[in-house]
């Protein structure tokens, strides 16, 4: 095998994840080391503990290939990790407390401040921080430890500490980890309100470039060490949601990507930013200069890991037996929405007296509902179209999910073959290096495993009970009037 290849790399919450990857978009040699998740590991992590499963698991790879594939052949490598999880770094880079992580909490009240300060001084950039968000975890290190700040140089987000190991370049990141760090996506700068109201200091903060955007090469003494090529390129990296997203196939204008696991998320790509007056979508940037909208909600398949034993396919089976259902089912499993509508008080519904398989029916029809309605609010506030549903999680496996989605929708859904994070890191990784954008990197790697597509009768069925959900949405107070977004 004479390649090129390229090397993807997820650092997420749980584990290392590395996959190397041929210009078809096929998994030539892939590997992971995990890291052990308890709650002090859901607050902190250490970067020292990542970068050592990092290189055991390139390693592996190099290891595996030896004889079959030359390294030099291996041309370029991106990383993805954890929106949100940033790390204070002194003057030679080196760690000043562990990796702040995104599910960390501690940063409620400075999540307050943060937003009230965006509000009132930025109020036409990203104004949406929580305890989730790079900007809260800042502020509550500077609030907390209030000496090691003063030795702080600088600012990374998990992403850009692994880029920069393998690089040795620093102070570099990207549009998605910046977001949520208060950088203006949209004007491309770091705000004054960071540096005149908040505690932050304009030399900490790194240059923010597009994903993909090749920074330099693997330093020979780690790619010595890793058995890479010197001459290995390295790309910014990008969040693990929107590397997700790429190698789903989401990649193009029009394109948008659904995946559901324990809740329902969804992510596309527009000419334009959208703008929500309610907060339900953000924006990220696309490295080609489009937009990659998304928003996130409680709703998902949490329910059928709760309330279904046994083989799925069982389950599967008799559902499509059932199809459509005369049921309107909203399988929420907790208390309150935030996307694709904003309702403190939603509690989820079914009619009584059914059986387990007209239950199971009907919920994922409910969901397929939920999707539609984020769908066509998403219409609505762009004015653009929605071209091609791609989709990931556990719910894509099931097909006759697959064939409601499709009908509910009136639109093609395509399951992809590889959906990883890595995965996406890797066509990252090939997009400015041998392709010649994301367009034409996605278009070559990503794979098509399935394409299931609307029957017209059941369009139709599903057409009608789209408009009787609806109506018992708003009846329930869960949704404003109608389809009103």
């Amino acid at each position: 095998m004479t390649g090129p290849f390229f090397l993807g790399i997820d650092i997420g919450t749980q584990g290392a994840r590395v996959v190397l990857l041929d210009v078809a978009g096929e998994i030539m040699a892939k590997a992971e080391e995990g890291f052990g998740l308890n709650e002090a590991s859901r607050e902190e992590q250490s970067p020292h503990h990542w970068w050592k499963s990092c290189s055991h698991s390139i390693r592996q790879i190099t290891s595996e290939i030896k004889g079959r594939i030359p390294v030099d052949a291996i041309l370029a490598v991106a990383v993805t990790s954890t929106s949100g999880t940033v790390i204070p770094l002194d003057e030679q880079h080196q760690p000043l407390h562990k990796a702040i992580m995104y599910s960390d909490q501690r940063s409620v009240l400075q999540a307050k401040r943060c937003m009230a300060s965006a509000s009132k001084h930025h109020p036409n950039g990203y104004t949406g921080f929580n305890t989730s968000s790079g900007l809260s975890k800042m502020v509550w290190y500077q609030d907390s430890f209030p000496q090691q700040a003063e030795r702080i140089g600088l600012w990374c987000h998990a992403t850009d500490y692994i880029t920069g190991l393998l690089s040795g370049v620093w102070g570099v990141t990207d549009y998605t980890n910046a977001l949520k760090s208060g950088y203006d996506v949209e004007r491309k700068l770091w705000p004054a309100y960071l540096f005149k109201v908040l505690p932050l200091k304009k030399k900490q903060l790194p240059q923010v470039l597009p994903s993909g955007t090749v920074i330099g090469k693997i330093h020979p003494k780690t790619a010595s060490a890793l058995g890479l090529s010197p001459q290995t390129k390295v790309a910014v990296g990008i969040t693990d949601g929107c590397a997700s997203q790429i190698a789903a196939g989401a990649i193009r204008l029009g394109d948008w990507n659904t995946t559901i696991g324990t809740t329902l998320v969804v992510k596309g790509v527009t000419k334009n930013q959208i703008v929500d007056p309610l907060g339900r979508i953000y924006s990220h940037r696309h490295p080609m200069g489009y937009w990659m909208p998304g928003g996130a909600g409680n709703i998902g398949a949490d329910w059928v890991s709760q309330e279904f034993t046994g083989p799925l396919d069982q389950w599967n089976q008799k559902a499509a037996t059932l199809i459509p259902s005369p049921y309107i089912s909203y399988p929420l499993r907790q208390k309150g929405e935030r996307f694709p509508f904003i309702s403190p008080d939603a509690e989820g519904f079914e009619p009584s007296g059914l059986s387990l398989e007209e239950r199971y029916t009907a919920n994922m029809e409910g969901v397929a509902l939920v999707e539609k309605y984020a769908y066509d609010m998403i219409k609505k506030l762009s004015g653009e179209e929605v071209s091609a549903i791609y989709t990931a999680g556990g719910a894509s496996h099931s097909n006759i999910w697959l064939k409601i989605r499709s009908n509910v929708l009136n639109l093609p859904i395509h399951r992809m073959k590889h959906t990883s994070g890595a995965v996406g890191a890797a066509i990252l990784a090939a997009s400015q290096v041998y392709f010649r954008d994301l367009e034409e990197a996605g278009g070559a790697m990503t794979k098509v495993d399935t394409t299931v597509y609307p029957d017209p009768g059941l369009r139709q069925a599903y057409e009608e009970k789209y408009l009787a959900f609806l109506e018992i949405m708003t009846a329930k107070k869960i949704i404003p009037g109608g389809a009103d977004a």
